[in-house]
């Protein structure tokens, strides 16, 4: 594993996701514990729970996939990372992206700590954009 634990997490929940797996083992960090959270609030996962292995604390997510017996399989997930830590992405709470009209969601990083686009707009909050989920 490499030093940006997004990217991690990210890859991760959309390798699995593809492949159609129920769950998905990552390392527990504060970061992706916040993330996490977020994504257990707007519904795009099932269940999350601490596990403990080798003194090393992981993350077991229960993903949520769509059932449709009649066509082929579609991802429900989709994420994107924006901030990396070569190019880091910042703005304020007036210039905060829109993903399809307000249906997905923007993970952001400030100063209160990660929240979503829509409580970063009622707090007038900017900060790093982490990544953006539909």
């Amino acid at each position: 594993m490499g030093k940006d634990t997004i990217a991690n997490l990210i890859t991760s929940i959309r390798n699995a996701d593809m492949t159609r797996k129920e769950t998905v083992r990552i390392p527990s960090t504060n970061i992706t514990e916040n993330i996490v959270k977020i994504l257990l609030r707007e519904g795009f996962i099932e269940n999350v729970r601490k596990q403990l292995k080798n003194n090393q604390n992981f993350l077991v997510l229960t993903l949520r996939h769509k059932r449709n017996r009649k066509g082929p399989f579609k991802s429900f997930l989709n994420l994107k990372q924006i901030s990396r830590p070569g190019l880091r992405i910042y703005s304020n709470y007036q210039k905060i992206p829109r993903i399809l009209g307000g249906m997905g969601v923007v993970i952001l990083s400030t100063s209160r700590g990660i929240m979503t686009d829509r409580e970063a707009r009622l707090e007038k909050m900017g900060g790093e954009i982490l990544c953006y989920i539909w």
